[in-house]
């Protein structure tokens, strides 16, 4: 293992405070980001190269624990817009509110714009995961 991953590894599982458990969510939502869009992406282009296996991979997918995975990674792709949203602002308008009193509020308020821009999609998604996955509510 190269020295930097050494070394680097050791320092992300140390628990720093609530500040810290924030930084991890946004770099775990970043990489839950870009698997969910290479994957929808090599998906969708076997539309054109192996139609085939397209229809299979769609089967795969209407598997309720990838309908699951599908609803939890797209609250990490939301939450890791609104973060975004919030580390730019303060970077580029207000530097002076790096502090961890208004760190610890603006994170909770982070969280909950998270979950409220989520809930439709739990509610949608929730709903046919349970008709379609399940066979609740006259489903198949």
């Amino acid at each position: 293992m190269p020295d930097n991953i050494s070394i680097s590894l050791p320092g992300y599982v140390r628990y720093r405070g609530l500040g810290y458990f924030t930084f991890l969510m946004h770099r775990l939502a970043g990489l839950a980001t870009i698997a969910f869009l290479t994957l929808h992406i090599l998906t969708t282009a076997t539309v054109f190269f192996a139609p085939e296996w397209y229809i299979f991979l769609v089967q795969v997918f209407r598997n309720p624990l990838f309908v699951l995975g599908e609803i939890i990674i797209l609250f990490f792709v939301i939450f890791h817009g609104v973060n975004g949203l919030r580390i730019a602002y303060v970077d580029l308008f207000r530097p002076d509110l790096w502090k961890k009193a208004f760190t610890l509020k603006a994170m909770s308020l982070v969280f909950v714009v998270s979950f409220v821009l989520w809930l439709p999609v739990l509610g949608i998604m929730g709903y046919q995961l349970l008709r379609f996955g399940f066979g609740l509510f006259g489903g198949e």
